[in-house]
């Protein structure tokens, strides 16, 4: 019986990498299926793992309509046994409950692959609708780690380094470099994600021959008036 599941955890713990490997297995066993993604890395219609593996992919917008999408394969003749759908926090709800009748009325499995809540630690609501509606949320098991080496629980964005709370919750930024001005994503654990304390802070705290190492894990606030 298909099912519709949904593959969580934070960056940086293998979703794509499984996705990818999943769409693999199926294909090994002689099953048809279509992949999808949105706003991966590498760009449009790409679906790509931090290892270096990447695959062609369906760009999912907003308006794409799931279920119109597979009946017009079947009805052109082609088989359709699941799909592949990363990066699905960003998907439209109601192209979530799009998934969910492919898998009840047409017995497609679907496999979603996100994360849940983005740099505010709020849930995305493509994320939610799938916590509502798949048969299963599996959390992956491979643990990414916060910089200072515990289980990374929370997804950070960095700009020029510092770690911020508020902005627009859909902003793809480089996840690779450090070069200034770029919004970077960085993955820490509850501890120092509270006290906004990135890799960044942290080494610039450890530089600073006024900082003990026993206080490294308290993060400076940062100024609120305005620019001198």
């Amino acid at each position: 019986m298909a099912e519709l599941v949904f593959f969580s955890g934070t960056m940086d713990c293998g979703k794509s990498t499984l996705a990818l490997q999943m769409d693999h297995n199926h294909r090994a066993r002689g099953r048809h299926g279509f992949i999808f993604t949105k706003f991966d890395r590498m760009g449009s219609s790409v679906l790509s793992s931090r290892l270096g593996l990447s695959m062609t992919a369906r760009e999912v917008t907003d308006t794409l309509d799931f279920w119109d999408f597979v009946v017009d394969a079947l009805t052109h003749g082609k088989r359709v046994d699941y799909l592949i759908c990363d990066e699905a926090q960003f998907y439209q709800p109601e192209q979530v409950d799009q998934l969910a009748r492919l898998v009840d009325e047409l017995d497609i499995d679907v496999h979603a692959f996100g994360i849940t809540a983005d740099f505010r630690t709020q849930l995305f609501p493509g994320s939610k609708r799938l916590i509502e509606l798949a048969d299963r949320v599996q959390v992956l098991q491979v643990e990414a780690l916060c910089w200072c080496g515990r289980k990374a629980t929370h997804n950070a964005r960095v700009i020029d380094g510092v770690m911020v709370v508020e902005g627009e919750q859909v902003v793809v930024g480089d996840t690779a470099s450090a070069t200034p001005g770029l919004v970077e994503y960085e993955v820490l654990c509850r501890r120092h994600y509270m006290r906004r304390m990135n890799s960044q802070s942290a080494r610039s705290a450890a530089n600073d021959p006024e900082v003990l190492p026993f206080d490294l894990d308290v993060c400076p606030v940062p100024p609120t008036g305005p620019p001198a």
